[in-house]
């Protein structure tokens, strides 16, 4: 797809925090330029992966103006700007507007189960008319996590109703069908679709897709980004085949601590491993697993984080 507006690799970016939980706002937006310099296109912040519904509506506010202010551009960013309520949605999207950013993935209000898709239609219309425009909004189909889908018939009423601001989806589902039929129904639309997958990077921009939003981007962008940038032949199909096995690896432990991890045995920083209970870090069995798994993978060492454990 031409012209998307994070067409490529975007790691769902893990936030940094201190040993109160608090953002560590340095090291975090040390990380993102970090992950720009290493693959990335873009960075969905304070997404799933970012742990953003751990963190208060201040705090959110507070960690999207502090990686700014430390020079991570907005015009990269995607931060997640869903909540179950209205007005929290409402208001962090126009705080996302007003700091440059030009979109944000927004998570269907998800502590009512079962919502219809008039429900979800209107609750998706206010968010859009208070905002006012100015941004664009992506999906979040996450239906493991959230329990609300969204149809290919919502997805349809929503780009008739709001064309131009209804931009794309992030499908974490591991459904590739359903992404397909996105793609089928809605791309000559201009509506970008991006796997939250990486096992469907290479084969997701064959059939029409933006790219990625991955939680394994934070430790393997560098290989999605030959698949983006080759597409097909021996060198991309290498690479994907990299990012297949980075994506077992990263989930053959819990998925969030076990690429703190990685970061942090990859920086030599132990802040990484705080992580926001009910999350709990990984025992140190389940840290040399996750460890040695991301090596056979091929994905380590990380080029420009010293790697003080890679000898280890």
């Amino acid at each position: 797809m031409k012209d998307a507006l994070f067409g490529g690799v975007n790691a769902a970016a893990l936030t940094a925090m201190k040993p109160d939980f608090s953002p560590d706002l340095d090291r975090f937006a040390g990380h993102c330029k970090w992950l720009l310099a290493n693959g990335c296109n873009g960075l969905g912040i304070l997404g799933t992966t970012g742990e953003a519904n751990s963190f208060g509506f201040d705090e959110r506010k507070e960690i999207l103006e502090g990686i700014l202010a430390r020079g991570v551009p907005a015009s990269v960013l995607m931060p997640g700007t869903g909540c179950a309520s209205l007005t929290d949605t409402v208001e962090l999207t126009k705080h996302a507007k007003a700091q440059g950013c030009r979109g944000v993935l927004v998570l269907p209000p998800f502590y009512y189960k079962g919502p219809s898709d008039d429900g979800l239609f209107a609750w998706f219309s206010e968010v859009v008319n208070r905002v006012g425009g100015g941004i664009a909004i992506y999906l979040y189909h996450f239906p493991q996590q959230s329990a609300v889908p969204f149809s290919l018939d919502l997805i349809g009423r929503l780009l008739k109703a709001f064309p131009g601001v209804i931009k794309g989806v992030k499908d974490s589902s591991g459904d590739y069908a359903n992404m397909k039929a996105m793609i089928d129904h809605f791309a000559k639309d201009g509506f970008e679709v991006y796997s939250g997958s990486d096992e469907f990077v290479q084969r997701i921009l064959a059939d029409g897709g933006a790219g990625c939003i991955t939680a394994a981007s934070n430790v393997n962008a560098r290989f999605g980004q030959v698949v983006y940038q080759k597409r097909t032949g021996a060198e991309a199909d290498a690479a994907q085949a990299v990012l297949n096995a980075t994506r077992k690896a990263a989930t053959a432990v819990p998925l969030i601590p076990g690429l703190r991890e990685i970061i942090a045995r990859a920086t030599g920083h132990d802040g990484w491993r705080t992580i926001r209970p009910p999350h709990l870090p990984l025992s140190a069995e389940q840290g040399q697993k996750a460890w040695e798994a991301m090596q056979a993978a091929g994905a380590l060492p990380l080029p420009g984080l010293g790697m003080k454990a890679a000898a280890e």
